[in-house]
């Protein structure tokens, strides 16, 4: 059975929703779920499932080994991120080549980079006027949302749409297509 790490940022919907699917699912499991913010709800969630946690400091991730010694000790087979907001290291890209998986709530490489998640980037397409919007799950690299394409899904944007319906669009896409994308990566690997 192989085994994920999940890194998370905030309330962990999608590692809720990547955790149920596991649960039932003989590919894998959820074997940790780490984060860079102590008091992330993500981190209550996983405790529901009995999942262990970790969470860390900006030290630790970028200029100590704790991060990537911890995943070896966990025999970590994919890194996946739901809701991470910082930049992986160089140091953890080079231990897990194309097996560290991000989702993002747009059309890459369109709405993409450096402070663009979450309602920014709901907010920006209505905006802009697109028709369309959806999700891009992607390998990571050493840059915001530029890693290969891996899927990507879209859902048309009425005229009476706003960034929050937009938001609720885009969740539904993610809740239903990032476990099972995660699931074909991992046969893969």
């Amino acid at each position: 059975m192989k085994k994920i790490a999940i890194f998370a940022s905030g309330s962990g919907t999608n590692a809720q929703k990547i955790i149920e699917y596991f649960n039932v699912n003989p590919v894998a499991k959820v074997e940790i779920i780490l984060s860079n913010k102590k008091d992330a709800y993500v981190l209550e969630r996983a405790k529901k499932f009995n999942i262990q946690t970790y969470s860390f400091s900006h030290d630790e991730f970028y200029n100590i080994d704790t991060i990537p010694q911890l995943l070896f000790h966990h025999n970590i087979d994919l890194i996946v991120l739901a809701g991470f907001l910082w930049l992986v290291p160089k140091q953890l890209l080079q231990k897990y080549p194309n097996r560290i998986i991000n989702i993002h709530p747009a059309l890459l490489p369109k709405y993409g980079g450096k402070g663009m998640y979450g309602m920014r980037v709901h907010e920006t397409v209505i905006a802009n006027g697109e028709s369309y919007s959806g999700i891009t799950i992607h390998y990571i690299n050493d840059k915001y949302d530029e890693g290969d394409v891996i899927f990507q899904t879209k859902c048309k944007i009425e005229c009476n749409d706003n960034a929050e319906s937009l938001s609720v669009k885009v969740h539904a896409l993610e809740y239903e297509h990032y476990p099972r994308i995660i699931e074909e990566t991992l046969l893969k690997l």
